[in-house]
């Protein structure tokens, strides 16, 4: 719709009406003639354009990694040293002997938890410093499912048992043992001193 021209009545009521207002901008300067304002220009509509769809154009080419729990022995790997570290180092080259063994072969877990909580607190009250608990590797299941169950009962448990009370305020450090002391089948649990 195109805009038409002011008549020379319509400027002179203009005049009149502005001349008895109250500006709101004072500071804006007056213009003497009502501006026209330019006449609007078209704007042209872009026309649609249709891509097209391949399936599958989307999918990454390669597939990205799964992120799964890492195992116990690869968190307390990566786990901080808390103990001295030239201690800490002797103990994963299988340096240092332990001071106390305890074999949970064949146990269930409701016979393990118990003893190793006699172990540990009885190791402890002895002076002892570094001990092993062994767990084993553990068997793999008979059949697998589609979800993935970690191999070893005690070898998962024991960790754990170890870093809840009331073992937690005896051990310092627990870390996977060296292949002469059982490799990942076996612990170094480093225990606190009494004061």
């Amino acid at each position: 719709m195109a805009r038409r021209k002011l008549t020379s009545d319509e400027i002179e009521l203009w005049r009149k009406v502005a001349k008895q207002a109250e500006r709101m901008h004072p500071e804006i300067p007056q213009t003497v003639h009502p501006t026209t304002l330019p006449k609007p220009k078209p704007t042209k509509t872009p026309k649609a354009r249709i891509d097209t769809f391949e399936p599958g154009q989307t999918v990454p080419s390669k597939p990205s990694p799964h992120a799964l729990k890492p195992s116990i022995t690869e968190s307390l790997r990566a786990s901080p040293v808390q103990m001295d570290n030239k201690a800490f180092g002797r103990m994963k080259r299988g340096k240092l002997k332990p001071e106390g063994k305890l074999d949970l072969h064949g146990m269930r877990v409701d016979t393990a938890h118990p003893a190793l909580v006699r172990f540990v607190l009885t190791a402890q009250a002895q002076g002892k410093r570094l001990v092993l608990v062994v767990t084993g590797k553990g068997k793999d299941r008979d059949e697998p499912g589609p979800i993935p169950t970690p191999r070893g009962v005690l070898r998962n448990q024991v960790p754990h048992w170890l870093s809840i009370s009331p073992l937690a305020q005896a051990v310092l450090q627990v870390t996977p043992a060296h292949i002469s002391h059982g490799g990942d089948g076996a612990y170094y649990v480093y225990l606190r001193r009494i004061r």
